[in-house]
């Protein structure tokens, strides 16, 4: 499998058929590709079509480090001009993040702990302080929160030193079995918990707790509807996910970063871009 599902590119070419003025114009693309006839794609859910690619994921669907990737041209995005590369290979995960704070359901003043100061968890943040809200993260290794720290959120904790405060609303974007449930544990009766983080294993939630505290619990699978919003958040300025990115580095260096190799005089940020054109 060729992998790549966060990127942004060049048309260089269209289809039989296709619009030609999409030629020499930036955009991302939807990762997410349903089959466009069942009941879920009809309805705008494609992105949990049964039969979907995933590009550079699921289903063959070979990603975006290649030379071309081909996409079908309903899934593409234009980039405005001030959304410049690196920030067009954050709209996929910036989509994800958005949707997640929608799904919180946050009023400007209300008070938010995100579980997980990684690549989402970060721009979860960002996203969520832009809306007004008091943000603040829970996080494990020393480097990630003295990174989340330089980003001036109200907040970075550890599990050690959370303060007992009213959380209106938790999003675990972390990778932990534990996290979900003390998500729950730790969310204000009556508002909402937010999952968009996967463990490699089973993870467990109390559903007396969810019944009694009477919280609302939301699953976010998939950047498809937020794609628009992140863009237009970032043409905006009103969201910079460049500062999350520590380094590009070339083709040759793939395997390497994926190892967990960290090019000399990479930043701190958790993203690793790829730049296909660099030696």
């Amino acid at each position: 499998m060729r992998i790549g599902h966060e990127w942004c590119g060049t048309v260089t070419a269209v289809g039989e058929g296709g619009d030609p003025t999409w030629i020499g114009r930036r955009a991302i693309g939807d990762t997410m590709l349903g089959c466009g006839h069942c009941r879920r794609c009809l309805s705008g859910r494609q992105h949990v079509c049964e039969k979907r690619f995933e590009i550079g994921i699921r289903g063959g669907f070979a990603g975006a480090l290649a030379e071309q990737l081909a996409v079908p041209a309903t899934a593409l995005h234009a980039l405005p001009d001030n959304v410049d590369i690196v920030a067009g290979a954050m709209v996929e995960p910036g989509g994800n993040a958005l949707r997640a704070v929608l799904g919180a359901n946050l009023n400007p003043g209300d008070r938010l702990l995100v579980l997980g100061p990684g690549t989402i968890g970060l721009l979860v943040a960002l996203f969520a302080r832009s809306v007004g809200a008091e943000v603040h993260l829970l996080g494990q290794t020393t480097r990630s929160l003295a990174f989340a720290a330089t980003l001036g959120f109200a907040g970075v904790w550890s599990a050690d030193t959370l303060p007992a405060l009213t959380w209106d609303a938790v999003i675990d974007a972390s990778n932990s079995a534990e996290l979900p449930g003390i998500a729950l544990d730790l969310v204000e009766p009556g508002k909402r918990v937010v999952y968009i983080g996967i463990s490699g294993v089973p993870s467990t939630i109390d559903t007396r707790n969810l019944v009694l505290k009477d919280v609302t619990a939301v699953g976010i699978l998939s950047a498809s509807p937020g794609l628009a919003g992140a863009i237009a958040e970032y043409a905006a300025g009103a969201v910079d996910p460049r500062p999350l990115v520590a380094a590009t580095v070339g083709l040759q260096q793939v395997g390497a970063v994926l190892s967990g190799w960290r090019p000399a005089g990479a930043g701190d940020g958790p993203k690793i871009h790829i730049d296909p054109r660099m030696p």
